[in-house]
């Protein structure tokens, strides 16, 4: 059974008993904080789980997509080196949120495992928390399991969700691999071999645990399950190691063949195959390789992969090439990878190319190490140069280490990378965190609400990390003030730019921060010197002031827009307002319709035409609650917090303390640009406003006119003309289309003169010159009718790739079945098919296999009828 056909036929039985499939969530947790990746498959049902969110149904089904690869949950040295670890796997789940409990639970998975898929009843072990007397009797008197298969567990069979919070007892189901394989049974002192593997574990969420310890039962029990796919794909294909099921036999081939490898139990090919999915998976989840985060994890798990390519010796990019491959296995499952493999493919490219430039240097760094190393254990310090230099994550070096049975030194890396960061704190600008440093000076006073200029004295600079008592020309650092007209970067709104200028000197601000109570000026003294205590006169950049305001106003509107379109669970997460755009990131659960993008964008204007005044007031948070306010994402929020209203009858309600405009009217207007999803329940809108906004509309009307220019249109008759242009275009395709089918099968008295008997059947496979996919089909069905019983087999060459149909005749389907023979065709074409018993279909890439491909087919039907 492949692994497709269990992780549907899992979903379809859970269905089939009342469950609501849901899809996977994405791999980055769109409203968890605590969590790096998604890592089980409740996580994306956790508020549902805790009473916060109410959904449609209360059984629910999915298949998810889980990373563990960094945090609390990294299994990432381990991949390659076992069976059965991975940074990527699916979790099949099925979920109870206050309907069925323990007995249905366990009902369904035993029907599940031992009628669905199959699984002999004495092949299974059932494990329960010594305390669930309930469970076992169910287990034992109602399945029918035996005593003997049976083992009650203390903290390996006890789930909870924190330290508070749901939790309760689970109930594990083991899979024996039989005798021939060392360990024992769940409990005994070798239960950690690889006898018996846990292949499923059923928790059943019944108490609440308090802050003392006290377990207080659920008002609504419920229930959480999770089976990786992986490991019940290894039991039901007979295999002991996950890495030879179907899913990854597909991928190992196509990596050995991008190393260059011959060796499939090779463990840097393990490493690949396994890394190329969580790689190509986060990616099409938005998550980038960077320095930082998500993105560093990533990072890491892409040049481990490289490194092992490396090792088997393949020096060229190779990692992007095997998207494709992916793609084949998962893409049906999981559609988005096909739509976005190509960005996929581009992104891995891009940090495989970066990564090469220094693979070869770090290494050679590394074996001169080695070559001068005393004792079993590498050097922290070079451990740190890999990394800092090289961009080896430790981890990499590790592998490496472990490959050669050494040992790295973790604690001298640790003290070399927090020196690093106390010289990163101290580098120059921008590079310095200078929301770190320790000043004892008065707050800064903000005037910037009602002037963009002001005197002001210098409390104090910084420059390199450090207090200093004077500037000179050139250099970079952070100005404070007692008080100041530059807004400092907060609530997503960017910081002012500007000058401070005295006598014989000026200091250009390019950006201003908040460190505590005070304001720090980031910026380059240009000329003359800048003493702690001197005078100095403040300047806003007026006009990116003015632009940004637009911004800052127009999000606000659209918030209050949203929510009236889409409903009242909009709630932003996140924003970034600078003086040439806005962008907004808000809760939501799908895509925006381009018609209610539309009614949005038309009510955002309609309050910037109706020009009300803008007003604050400053009040106590249960006051500004009171009138209706909405805290912003991201924001901190004192005693005393500013309420800003603007719209007809207060159509926007917000708290915020950045800097708006006085009248709706100035904002001009505002242009939707883009909308988009960035994770899961979350979406972004791009809008631009004021003369940005106009100067975009002029580029579209310019636009219109060049492409009205190029049909001999005018804008005016411009859709018009179009249509008529299309209906031709797709008259011309129609025609085509019917002279390559005529082509094709203008030969066909020949081509059926060529059919070779079999046993009684006339088989057929040739290749047809200038046809495509549909031509091929056409001529299949007329071969078929020609030739009586027959198997057909037809290739083409189309737009570079091979097309591919199958055909066998109603009466030779209880023989031969022509979706069997287009899997057996298009894999040696290097692609993949598929289709029904009488027609199949599928393609290729490798054109030069066609031939030798032709002339399997006879031997195959041969093969067939026995």
């Amino acid at each position: 059974m492949k692994s497709a056909e269990i992780r549907d036929a899992f979903l379809n039985y859970f269905k089939s008993e009342g469950h609501t499939i849901v899809p996977s969530s994405s791999l980055v947790p769109g409203d968890d904080p605590t969590l790096l990746f998604t890592n089980a498959g409740m996580n994306q049902f956790k508020d549902v789980f805790l009473g916060s969110d109410k959904r449609a149904y209360s059984r629910a089904t999915s298949s998810q997509r889980c990373v563990r690869a960094g945090g609390k949950h990294n299994d990432l040295e381990n991949v390659g080196y076992t069976a059965r670890h991975h940074t990527f796997f699916e979790m099949l789940g099925n979920f109870s949120f206050g309907d069925y409990f323990k007995r249905d639970a366990i009902k369904f998975a035993w029907k599940f495992l031992t009628e669905v898929l199959g699984l002999p009843p004495e092949r299974l072990w059932v494990t329960v928390h010594i305390s669930d007397d309930e469970a076992a009797e169910i287990w034992q008197k109602e399945m029918g399991v035996s005593p003997e298969r049976f083992s009650r567990l203390d903290e390996d069979n006890f789930w909870q969700m924190g330290d508070t919070g749901p939790c309760g007892p689970s109930s594990e189901i083991f899979y024996d691999h039989g005798e021939d394989v060392p360990g024992g049974p769940p409990g005994s002192e070798n239960d950690d071999l690889d006898r018996y593997i846990e292949i499923w574990n059923l928790v059943f969420m019944q108490y609440e645990r308090q802050s003392d310890g006290e377990l207080k039962p659920l008002p609504n029990p419920s229930i959480d399950t999770g089976m990786g796919l992986e490991r019940i794909a290894a039991v039901m294909q007979g295999v002991h190691n996950n890495y030879d099921i179907d899913l990854f036999q597909h991928l190992l081939k196509a990596a050995a063949t991008a190393t260059g490898s011959s060796d499939l139990e090779h463990k840097s090919l393990r490493v690949i195959a396994d890394h190329i999915r969580s790689s190509a998976f986060l990616i099409s989840d938005g998550v980038l390789p960077s320095n930082e985060g998500r993105g560093y994890v990533l990072r890491r798990i892409i040049r481990r992969a490289i490194r092992h390519g490396h090792k088997l010796g393949q020096k060229d990019a190779f990692f992007s090439t095997l998207v494709e491959a992916l793609a084949q296995v998962m893409g049906d499952a999981y559609p988005e990878l096909n739509e976005r493999k190509a960005q996929i493919a581009k992104v891995l490219l891009a940090e495989e190319e970066q990564f090469a430039k220094t693979l070869d240097k770090g290494m050679g760094v590394l074996e001169e190490a080695l070559a001068d190393l005393k004792g079993q254990e590498i050097p922290g310090e070079v451990v740190f140069t890999l990394y800092d230099t090289y961009g080896f994550p430790v981890d990499l070096t590790a592998d490496i280490a472990r490959e050669r049975d050494l040992t790295i030194d973790q604690a001298g890396y640790d003290a070399a990378m927090e020196a690093q960061r106390q010289r990163a704190r101290a580098a120059g600008n921008f590079k310095v965190d200078y929301t770190q440093a320790s000043l004892d000076v008065a707050a800064t006073e903000f005037t910037g609400y009602s002037d963009l200029s002001g005197t002001s004295q210098v409390l104090a600079l910084l420059r390199d990390g450090a207090e200093v008592k004077e500037l000179h020309e050139g250099e970079e650092a952070a100005v404070v003030l007692n008080r100041t007209p530059f807004y400092a970067e907060s609530g997503g709104q960017a910081g002012d730019s500007g000058y401070l200028e005295a006598e014989g000197l000026r200091f250009e601000v390019r950006d201003c921060i908040k460190q505590g109570t005070n304001f720090l000026h980031l910026g380059r003294l240009l000329h003359g010197n800048l003493k702690q205590g001197a005078e100095v006169s403040g300047q806003v950049n007026s006009d990116v002031r003015q632009a940004t305001a637009l911004n800052h106003s127009a999000t606000h509107l659209l918030h209050a827009a949203l929510r009236s379109v889409l409903g009242e669970h909009v709630t932003q997460k996140g924003s970034l307002v600078d003086s040439e755009r806005l962008r907004f990131d808000f809760s939501h659960f799908e895509p925006v319709s381009r018609e209610q993008l539309k009614t949005i964008e038309n009510m955002v204007n309609e309050q910037v035409l109706a020009n009300t005044p803008v007003t604050t007031e400053l009040c106590d948070m249960d006051t500004a609650k009171a009138k209706g306010a909405m805290a912003l994402f991201g924001e901190k929020y004192g005693e005393q917090v500013r309420v800003l209203s603007m719209g007809t009858d207060n159509f926007s309600v917000e708290l915020c303390g950045g800097t708006h405009v006085k009248r709706t009217g100035d904002i001009g207007l505002l242009r939707i640009t883009s909308e988009s999803g960035i994770a899961s329940g979350v979406r972004r809108i791009e809008a631009i406003t004021g003369k940005t906004a106009l100067a975009a509309f002029d580029t579209a009307e310019a636009r219109l006119g060049q492409a009205a220019a190029l049909i001999k249109a005018s804008p005016e008759n411009l859709v018009e003309k179009l249509e008529q242009l299309t209906a031709q275009s797709r008259k011309l395709e129609k025609d085509l289309a019917a002279l390559k089918t005529k082509l094709a099968t203008a030969g066909s008295r020949d081509l059926a003169a060529e059919a070779v008997d079999v046993n009684g059947l006339k088989v057929l496979a040739v290749k047809l010159e200038g046809a495509d996919a549909k031509s091929l089909r056409d001529s299949a069905d007329q071969l078929k009718n020609k030739l009586g019983s027959a198997v057909v087999l037809l290739a083409a060459e189309d737009n570079g790739k091979v097309a591919l149909v199958a055909g066998v005749t109603k009466d030779a389907t209880g023989k031969v079945k022509a979706g069997d023979l287009m899997r057996y065709i298009a894999e040696q074409v290097g692609g993949k098919g598929g289709g029904r018993p009488d027609m199949a279909q599928g393609g290729g890439t490798d054109l030069a296999a066609v031939d030798g491909a032709l002339a399997s087919v006879v031997p195959w039907v041969e093969s067939q009828l026995g």
